[in-house]
């Protein structure tokens, strides 16, 4: 028997002064031309907050030490031929000078208020910076029969 396989990512809330750190994907077959935050999968054989180390250095030429991460979201969601565990983590403090590190990936990386965040955000990143800003530590996503089970 094939036991079910889940998708697992890391997602990177970079926040000061209010404002948080976004992408706009390009050229990717994927939310192309939306914005969404320095994200990848798991490769294997490393933890959360290595995934997520190693994602801010390949996505926006950053050095995060891996002790400085911390989980602040977890969301199960479902795709139209999958489900993912999402894994969203943010840093106080980093290295290095931001800038694009794929530009066959993203065409703009840019700080926009926690309050007004652009209209084309993907929408499930769009539900986890919510979840985020009212300290909600999980959350489920796109499943028809949407149940609240947010853990309090």
């Amino acid at each position: 028997m094939t036991r079910f396989t889940l998708l697992c990512a890391v997602h990177l809330f970079l926040v000061r002064d209010g404002k948080i750190l976004m992408l706009r994907r390009a050229n990717t077959g994927y939310e192309d031309g939306n914005y969404s935050v320095p994200a990848g999968h798991l490769d294997g054989g490393e933890s959360v907050t290595q995934a997520m180390a190693r994602e801010a250095r390949e996505e926006a030429c950053l050095a995060i030490d891996p002790h400085n991460l911390q989980v602040v979201h977890v969301m199960h969601r479902r795709a139209a031929d999958h489900e993912r565990v999402d894994f969203f983590l943010t840093a106080d403090t980093w290295n290095g000078e931001l800038s694009i590190g794929e530009p066959d990936k993203c065409d703009a990386l840019e700080w926009f208020d926690l309050e007004r965040l652009p209209e084309n955000v993907v929408p499930y990143v769009r539900a986890s910076i919510e979840q985020f800003q009212t300290k909600k530590p999980f959350s489920e996503f796109g499943w028809k029969e949407q149940t609240p089970k947010i853990l309090r």
